[in-house]
């Protein structure tokens, strides 16, 4: 039975997953490598609470009760008590292999251990830890407090137990799971990104621009929003790490990523989060900058 939860990580998806846990009614402990980090995280935490109190989809005694079960720190004191940690660290396999190796021997045998990866191999990732068959990939989408999908994945040692207790807090958590197998990127990324991939060629080859590409996929498409507007909000960085996961893994050159998105992320253009990816967000409106 799950009661306390730790969660790695407080930028956008570890405190959107803590945000959800906490919500539900379970305690949770939220780690980062700084109080500054912690505290930006929890500023937003605070914040997506208060748009959900506006907009009536939770009752205003609900955010201060959700915000007293977050405990922020900084390192893994008291990871020897938790349930279920979750991994929700930056998409980087070596920083990600580091943080189970730390944990490791601090964490108690019956813990189940999930991460938060969008692409990488549950398989591989499950191999740092002591008990493989306690781990599993729970894929959150972004933004997590709104977005109703878990995607749930398995990696070859994976146990039924752990995956039932898993899918059962999916369920409490009021979200909706889908199961995929451990292959590159799984089923969300391993569509979608292919697709804006696709447009940031259609942009580098000058098929179309930027607002044209967009405006053709949300009129035409009924995407609510572009591929490229898309892009900035997942993080330029994040989708070139998908793409480079999908490209080695598949061996496929359909997968190559485009080279104007390496370019945009060599410049430091890495979205919304800097301010600047194919679209410039520094004045009152987002404009391209191509």
């Amino acid at each position: 039975m799950i009661r306390k939860i730790g969660v790695i990580g407080a930028g956008q998806m570890g405190r959107g997953i803590a945000h959800v846990c906490a919500l539900a009614g379970y305690e949770v402990t939220m780690v980062d490598i700084s109080e500054a980090q912690l505290a930006k995280g929890l500023d937003r935490i605070e914040q997506a609470l208060d748009r959900q109190v506006s907009r009536s989809e939770i009752e205003p005694g609900d955010k201060p009760a959700a915000l007293s079960r977050i405990k922020p720190q900084v390192g893994y004191a008291d990871f020897d008590d938790l349930d279920l940690v979750i991994e929700a660290a930056t998409e980087d396999e070596s920083l990600k292999r580091k943080i189970f190796a730390d944990i490791r021997d601090i964490v108690k045998d019956e813990v189940i251990v999930a991460t938060n990866t969008s692409s990488l191999s549950i398989t591989r990732l499950a191999a740092a830890m002591r008990h493989p068959e306690k781990f599993m990939g729970m894929h959150f989408m972004n933004p997590v407090p709104r977005m109703q999908l878990v995607e749930l994945i398995r990696g070859i040692a994976t146990d039924n137990p752990t995956y039932e207790v898993v899918r059962e807090l999916v369920f409490k958590l009021d979200k909706t799971p889908a199961v995929s197998e451990d292959f590159p990127a799984f089923i969300v990324n391993r569509i979608l990104l292919p697709m804006i991939n696709e447009a940031i060629y259609t942009l580098y080859e000058g098929v179309g621009t930027v607002e044209a590409i967009d405006t053709a996929m949300k009129l035409g498409a009924n995407h609510p929003m572009g591929p490229l507007e898309l892009a900035d909000f997942i993080g330029l960085d994040t989708c070139l790490s998908i793409m480079q996961v999908l490209y080695d893994g598949l061996a496929d050159s359909k997968y190559r990523p485009c080279p104007l998105l390496v370019k945009y992320v060599e410049a430091g253009w890495l979205g919304r989060k800097t301010d600047r990816g194919f679209y410039d967000y520094r004045g009152d409106v987002p404009v391209p900058t191509r």
